[in-house]
């Protein structure tokens, strides 16, 4: 069996900005303290929630730096070194190990796209010119490639490649994944609505957007599970299920930005192309977070 970078919780965590649109590297400290103290398994950097898109070269590397220096070993940190072009996700990712990062989650190509065979010579080409294990993202809604179950298990006979961050949707193609690559490959959920569904089939955990707010429900919503009591999965994955849709009542990570600035975090806007929401969505945060008592 290959190495297991985490069980439990992990936070897809959001890139906190100032007045100026900079990288607010103490509130970013601040978040990151926050979540280990309250149950968080594991820190991911620079993914989509992360607004890593609309990161320059060096804002990007500085950002995993500091999260690796602040983290200071009491979780793993993940970093988001994906990218479209196979050569920069290499690059990328070599920066990410010299600061010494625990894995990369790697993202399928967006825009230009592949197909299956692209996606394995594509993963292929990285595995072979990185020392740290990989998590593949696989979030056909953004990137319009989706990683079939087949693609999976070939992927997953690769030593480096280790889990994948499942934002698919589709449980029953998860559902062949697992049953496919079994030991192989982690699952992780990419969904904070579907956490319980993917364990119950042999998922490790989840990457989440929800830990922003209710850190401590995600990692004993996973955590739970692991232990033994899926019931207590279950019942708060359906408590929870009304916040866990309004985090995405917009393009993430527009909603939970929103979110924590409702409930005081100061962490600033997204970067264009994103905007702000509209003030029904805005309603509809707030009704959800007072639902559960965080506003």
């Amino acid at each position: 069996m290959k190495k297991v970078l985490f069980t439990g919780s992990a936070i897809a965590i959001i890139t906190p900005f100032d007045a100026e649109n900079k990288i607010n590297f103490k509130k970013l400290g601040e978040i990151i303290d926050y979540q280990i103290e309250n149950g968080t398994d594991g820190i991911v950097i620079c993914g989509t929630t992360g607004e890593g898109s609309t990161l320059d070269h060096e804002e990007h590397t500085e950002a995993i730096r500091y999260t690796v220096e602040h983290t200071a070993g009491r979780v793993p940190v993940i970093a988001g070194t994906g990218s479209n072009d196979t050569n920069y996700a290499v690059k990328l990712s070599n920066e990410a190990e010299k600061a010494g990062v625990d894995g990369l989650l790697m993202v399928t190509p967006y825009y230009n796209k592949t197909s299956q065979e692209g996606l394995i010579r594509h993963y292929s080409y990285i595995a072979e010119r990185v020392s740290t294990p990989i998590i593949l993202y696989n979030v056909p809604s953004r990137t319009g490639v989706n990683i079939l179950p087949e693609t999976y298990r070939e992927l997953s006979k690769l030593d480096r490649i280790v889990a994948t961050k499942e934002a698919s949707g589709d449980i029953s193609q998860i559902a062949a994944t697992i049953a496919l690559c079994g030991d192989d490959l982690t699952v992780y959920s990419g969904n904070d609505d579907q956490v319980t569904a993917i364990m119950s089939l042999g998922g490790k955990g989840v990457i989440s957007v929800l830990s922003h707010v209710a850190p401590r429900v995600a990692h004993d919503m996973a955590a739970s599970f692991l232990a033994g009591d899926p019931a207590r999965s279950a019942k708060l994955q359906l408590e929870w299920f009304d916040l866990c849709k309004a985090l995405f009542c917009d393009v993430n990570p527009i909603p939970v930005k929103e979110a924590m600035n409702l409930m005081g975090w100061d962490v600033g806007e997204c970067r264009l192309p994103l905007t702000a929401t509209t003030s029904a969505k805005r309603e509809t945060l707030r009704k959800a977070l007072a639902n559960h008592g965080l506003v």
